[in-house]
């Protein structure tokens, strides 16, 4: 299991979330994206686009001067053609 950091502090809304589904595109499933974030709304963005990509994500650490979200890449799904 891999360990990828991503350092997202100082930037705004709607950028750590961009970056944040960018960079788990070159995740392999089971491995780890650590996210450090600045931003507030960033305890909302994330976690809501993690219910989308069907990743697992915890908030690792959170202190007035940063966040840190932990999130492990699920692994891929492989869909049926339809018949």
């Amino acid at each position: 299991m891999t360990t990828t950091k991503l350092d997202l502090t100082g930037l705004k809304c709607p950028l750590p979330a961009l970056k944040t589904r960018k960079a788990l595109k070159s995740v392999k499933p089971g491995d780890l994206l650590e996210v450090h974030c600045t931003d507030p709304l960033s305890v909302i963005d994330i976690p809501n686009l993690i219910r989308e990509t069907g990743d697992k994500v915890e908030i690792s650490e959170r202190t007035d001067e940063r966040i840190v979200f932990l999130i492990e890449k699920a692994n891929s799904r492989i869909e049926k053609p339809n018949a």
